[in-house]
């Protein structure tokens, strides 16, 4: 990874960077996380490696299993299903609430978000368009400033990249074009209901995207996965 070197790699860190590896589909469901792999990746001891993988578990994006050690989750059906639907029960809600308290700044940082997303699409860079999207429903959840449900929606949408993964079967399940474009000119206009039933038919198109017979392949290795 080429800021390897500038940065401090902290517990907290490595968290950040993996759940981003994770989002961007660099490292699919199913990926063997290896303690000794990771340590020699970014040049730390075993000991933060271990700190950083028990706090993806916490998250629900690592599973810690028994003498085998550290996977990339890899949700079932079941939970797939009640990822969307509490996401289906709390960010419509935030979607009216932060249409409510939209600024002139949060528009604007919601228009740079999807530009993000679309420039990484017009390259094909689907994992990264993927990221920028779900850092767009984040954006949202931070603007309706609730902050235990803005804990909640970032778990669930780190969840829902895992679960894409899995079962995406069509380009929609990046989220579509439209959608955001929908919900940026409601937030424009502060309209919180409209902002919150376009969110609720985003989320529902958004599930209609997944075929839950797809299974995607791990990488070759950490170091590639990671690299920058």
């Amino acid at each position: 990874m080429s800021e390897t070197d500038k940065k401090t790699w902290t517990s907290d860190v490595v968290v950040l960077d993996l759940e981003r590896a994770i989002h961007e589909h660099r490292l699919p469901p199913g990926t063997k996380l290896g303690e000794d792999e990771l340590s020699e990746v970014y040049g730390i001891s075993r000991t933060i490696v271990r700190a950083a993988l028990l706090g993806l578990s916490h998250r629900h994006i690592v599973e810690l299993k028994r003498n085998r050690g550290a996977f990339v989750a890899q949700p079932s059906v079941r939970e797939a299903r009640e990822v969307f639907e509490a996401r289906a029960l709390l960010e419509p809600r935030t979607a009216h609430s932060a249409a409510l308290r939209m600024t002139d700044a949060n528009l604007a940082i919601l228009h740079e978000n999807i530009r993000d997303e679309h420039a990484a699409l017009d390259v094909g860079d689907n994992g990264r368009a993927l990221f920028y999207s779900g850092q767009f429903h984040l954006e949202i959840a931070r603007i309706a400033d609730q902050a235990t449900i803005e804990t909640f929606v970032s778990e669930l949408i780190s969840r829902s990249s895992l679960i894409i993964a899995l079962y995406w079967r069509r380009r929609a399940a990046l989220c579509e074009t439209q959608a955001h474009h929908a919900l940026l000119e409601a937030f424009a206009q502060k309209d919180g209901d409209a902002a919150e039933q376009l969110m609720k038919g985003h989320l529902l198109d958004l599930v209609a995207s997944l075929d839950l017979r797809n299974v995607t392949q791990a990488p070759t290795s950490l170091r590639e996965a990671l690299q920058r």
